[in-house]
């Protein structure tokens, strides 16, 4: 195998395509709700409803592109076409999100909106389903992979970081918060639209399958039918909504219950990230001694024990929100990013093995699609938990409102019982995954028996 390893700069460049939909991601995991109800005016259940129905969408979407590109046929190879085609209008829509083009008219904003939204997924699909799909197209090396989706990560990770920091601050360049969201919105959408440019340039894909793949509907079926990958799908959707219901419950848990200005948002999302992309490295290597189930049980202990911190966090209690904020950072480095991405290709290697086809498109869209799943969820539930709770929206240049105590308990309970409820259910599913170092060691040498001796596969009906 040694011959066909990654050079240090492919990984590089694959890592670095991550950087801008990671950029993104993060942004409107933390910023895009609020700027729906304290900038634009939108009720809060109305704005949580909009990335509800794009789920709706998106189950149609992203499975869709994920058999396009399994399709793609192009002296490109099949996954990085896609990345160059679709840069500009995933740059071009993410920015038209934080634009208020009919300020004061409810309708046609809440139809603006849903539109843009509608929009951007489908072209933030487009970029990250095919560019996630390289994973097992440049490598079947089981550590070899987790090290590449630590560099993605990496970028990422410390992407979202630069981001969640910057974007406020040029917010806060212009006087007028709406202008300085569009701003904002227009220079990270411009970033966002580089790295997956040089990550087209910078790989190849070595493992590809250029058989006609099944029709959509049938490898829909057959991707259910793999038991392990239900599993990794299960574990990351209960990884990622714990993620998304803390952050994006963090700004309000800031303002309105520790009672702090919003410069302290950046000062927390900046502990969490900048720990996560420091022990992602630290995350690998235990990977490689323990295995990746491993890996995933000890950072999530490390989680745990921060979201039930922060249930009883206190206002005036600052630095230990910060260290609750570092320990975060810790597990969901392990938990959140790194495991369950690096679990999916030894699942795509098992379902070769099974059909002898590689249909990475195909998984990871719908890998993808949870991840879109989480971010609607999170915003639509606690949208709607905000309002059912009396929740008072701000008002554009006015000191922020006093909450009554019923949305103060419900900030409390959605940033830290909800997340830990749907992090244990993680737990379980990790405890129970059935590929082990071993297994994948045995799929791949019965995959190599096959090709050499030119065996037939088991076909699917």
């Amino acid at each position: 195998m040694a011959d066909r390893r990654l050079s240090w700069w492919t990984k590089l460049a694959y890592g670095v395509g991550d950087l801008g939909t990671g950029m993104t991601a993060n942004i409107l995991i933390f910023f895009l709700l609020p700027f729906l109800t304290n900038t634009v005016g939108l009720a809060a259940g109305l704005a949580g409803s909009i990335y509800a129905i794009t789920r709706f969408w998106d189950a149609l979407n992203d499975p869709l592109i994920g058999i396009l590109s399994d399709r793609t046929r192009s002296r490109w190879g099949r996954r990085r076409p896609w990345l160059l085609f679709s840069a500009l209008p995933f740059a071009l829509t993410f920015a038209a999100q934080w634009w208020i083009p009919f300020p004061g008219r409810t309708g046609l904003l809440f139809a603006y909106y849903l539109a843009v939204s509608l929009l951007f997924n489908t072209f933030y699909s487009a970029a990250n389903i095919p560019y996630a799909s390289l994973t097992a197209e440049l490598t079947q090396d089981y550590d070899e992979r987790t090290q590449l989706n630590q560099f993605r990560f990496a970028f990422s990770v410390g992407g979202s970081m630069v981001a969640v920091v910057s974007f406020p601050l040029l917010v806060n360049l212009l006087p007028d918060r709406a202008a300085g969201h569009l701003l904002a919105g227009a220079c990270f959408g411009g970033i966002s639209a580089v790295p997956l440019l040089l990550c087209f340039w910078g790989v190849r894909e070595r493992y590809q399958s250029w058989r006609d793949p099944l029709p959509l509907l049938q490898q829909l079926r057959v991707a259910f039918s793999n038991r392990p990958y239900l599993f990794v799908s299960g574990i990351y959707l209960c990884s990622w909504l714990a993620f998304q219901f803390t952050a994006t419950i963090i700004p309000y848990f800031i303002v309105f219950w520790m009672q702090l200005p919003e410069v302290w948002i950046s000062l927390v999302v900046l502990a969490v990230q900048s720990v996560a992309v420091l022990t992602l490295f630290a995350w690998t290597r235990l990977s490689a001694h323990l295995g990746k189930r491993a890996m995933y049980l000890i950072g999530a202990g490390f989680w745990l024990i921060s979201q039930a911190g922060l249930f009883f966090l206190q206002p005036g209690q600052e630095r230990l929100m910060i260290a609750l904020a570092l320990l975060a950072g810790v597990g969901v480095s392990a938990t959140a990013y790194l495991g369950p991405w690096s679990m999916l290709p030894d699942v795509i290697d098992l379902d070769e093995l099974q059909t002898g086809e590689r249909r990475e498109g195909i998984f990871y869209a719908l890998m993808v699609f949870l991840q879109k799943v989480g971010l609607g969820l999170g915003l639509f539930f606690l949208g709607q938990v905000l309002e059912w709770s009396g929740f008072i929206p701000s008002v554009a240049g006015e000191p922020p409102p006093t909450q009554p105590e019923s949305a103060l308990l419900a900030i409390r309970l959605a940033i830290g019982p909800l997340p830990a409820v749907v992090l244990i259910g993680g737990i379980l599913l990790v405890w129970l995954y059935p590929i082990t170092r071993q297994r994948h060691r045995q799929i791949l040498q019965e995959l190599e028996a096959r090709r050499a001796g030119g065996g037939r596969f088991p076909s699917v009906s």
